[in-house]
């Protein structure tokens, strides 16, 4: 019998001890669980701090990249001077490669939308380049395909450049 009480009172103590440490558990519980949140938002704070101006960079570069694949200026910049139409769609292609394989990991630091126009637009360019040079004959000079070019562009309702500098304004926007 008093071995019988003996283990009834460790099972009672071991019950009391489970239950006081259940209890203590879910009254502290909330607490923790407001501290792991506030660790979380400052990591993310700080983190936020420190890509920010990265990610502030990325949209100034490729808001650079739209303004230098845009025919208008990329014309100005390859010059035509001397070339054939062959040659001038040969160095503008190439351009607008180069470009845009100089700022591709701009991508890591802006959004999926904003990188997607601006792939959309090299896209674009290259396929018009590539079209207005089809459309003017086989021996023509480089001051007609830039003609072609920019009557084209002129032709155009809305400038698919003016446009997609817009996107990553409104894009950038969303950060603040």
């Amino acid at each position: 019998m008093v071995l019988y009480d003996i283990l009834i009172d460790i099972l009672k103590l071991t019950v009391a001890g489970v239950g006081v440490v259940w209890v203590a558990f879910y009254l502290i519980k909330p607490y923790l669980d407001k501290n792991e949140r506030l660790q979380v938002l400052e990591l993310k704070k700080s983190a936020d701090n420190q890509t920010l101006p990265l990610r502030l960079q990325a949209y100034e570069r490729i808001t650079l990249l739209i303004e230098r694949i845009n025919p208008a200026s990329l014309l100005l910049r390859v010059g035509s001077a001397g070339l054939s139409s062959a040659e001038l769609h040969h160095l503008a292609v190439q351009e607008v490669n180069n470009e845009y394989q100089h700022n591709i990991t701009q991508q890591v630091y802006v959004s999926s939308r904003a990188w997607a126009v601006v792939r959309r637009l090299k896209d674009d360019t290259i396929g018009l380049l590539n079209t207005t040079y089809r459309s003017l004959p086989p021996d023509s000079a480089a001051i007609e395909l830039s003609r072609a070019l920019l009557t084209h562009l002129s032709q155009v309702e809305n400038n698919p450049y003016e446009v997609a500098a817009s996107m990553i304004h409104k894009d950038l926007e969303e950060l603040f």
